[in-house]
């Protein structure tokens, strides 16, 4: 195991990202009570197009505007109404952060969709995904790489205390690594990206950012050794999608930290949230079977849910968050 200093402190927890509701305020309230350690920019999916994962992030690119199209998000010839929500709703959530967050002066982790998330998702102006298209997925790749880099200034200059952690959701990259993202007729797939070409377009938008980054896959199969080798800091998963230990452990070994999603996004049958017990037991449970001394795991895993909570209900949402945040500090003081 490298010795690495996290860029969070130990017994952390923190959320995926999607929150429910439709109140910035009242959701940036909660992430600042609950996560103190770690909080996060919320993100509100349910006030429309703009806020979803990849139009929020459609707003954040260079030199390539998007809008919506059938009710799917396409590069666009000039920028449009689609796209100035899109950025105004960023900027109210900026806003309400630098105004709740006023003097904080910890690590605080902002969310972006990855290059090839956003490229299995956005669509051409004459059709079909950006996918097929490997010019145009490194096109998309640099604006991604500069227009987070101006995101991180955006925060930063909001919280002048504080350090930013940046997450890029990737729940597609597994499949645009396999060659299962299905073409339009759904009679096909688009071709794999190679892992070389994956892993270098992903290093150069994490190394524009500037700063720590980790990477979130709420699928199986996650290329760990690719995220790692990448540059990214941690990965993010969801602890009941884990089926292999040994790419897990090997990745861990060798430096990469864990946010280890342990809550579920739903309440079970018994409707209730799970207690900070449970969701600790569950996280140690799985340290105990990669073989790892107990002191390491406070510091190289922040507890996090299973993924976002924007489906559960908002007294649900707060639960497992504070279940988390619970579990941490349990996992510290052991």
């Amino acid at each position: 195991m490298t010795d690495q200093p996290w860029p969070w402190p130990a017994g952390a927890a923190t959320g995926i990202g999607s929150l429910p509701g439709t109140d910035i305020a009242e959701a940036q309230r909660v992430v600042l009570g609950e996560l103190p350690a770690l909080p996060h920019l919320p993100e509100l999916p349910a006030r429309g197009p703009g806020a979803d994962l990849i139009g929020r992030t459609g707003g954040l690119l260079v030199e390539l505007p998007v809008e919506l199209y059938a009710a799917r998000w396409r590069i666009a010839l000039r920028p449009g109404r689609d796209l100035r929500r899109a950025r105004d709703l960023m900027e109210r959530d900026l806003d309400q952060l630098a105004e709740q967050a006023e003097g904080y002066t910890g690590p605080v982790k902002i969310q972006a969709a990855g290059p090839f998330t956003l490229a299995a998702s956005l669509e051409l102006p004459i059709g079909g995904r950006l996918l097929r298209d490997p010019g145009a997925v490194r096109d998309l790749a640099g604006s991604l790489a500069e227009g987070l880099r101006l995101h991180v200034e955006a925060v930063a200059r909001r919280l002048p205390g504080a350090s930013v952690l940046l997450q890029l959701d990737e729940p597609s990259l597994p499949v645009v690594l396999a060659g299962r993202v299905p073409t339009e007729s759904g009679f096909g797939a688009h071709r794999p990206v190679g892992s070389e070409v994956a892993r270098d377009l992903l290093r150069t938008v994490i190394e524009a950012a500037g700063v720590p980054t980790v990477v979130h896959c709420c699928a199986p199969d996650v290329p760990l050794e690719l995220i790692r080798t990448a540059g990214a800091v941690a990965v993010a998963l969801d602890l009941g999608l884990i089926t292999d230990l040994d790419p897990l452990g090997e990745a861990l070994d060798a430096g990469l930290g864990l946010f280890a999603g342990a809550a579920p996004t739903q309440p079970p049958s018994a409707g209730r949230a799970p207690t900070s017990a449970e969701v600790a037991d569950r996280v140690r449970v799985l340290w105990d079977r990669l073989g790892f001394p107990r002191r390491q795991l406070a510091e190289q895993v922040v507890v996090t849910p299973a993924c976002g909570l924007a489906n559960a209900t908002p007294g649900y949402a707060r639960a497992v968050l504070a279940a988390c945040r619970d579990a941490g500090r349990r996992l510290h003081e052991e």
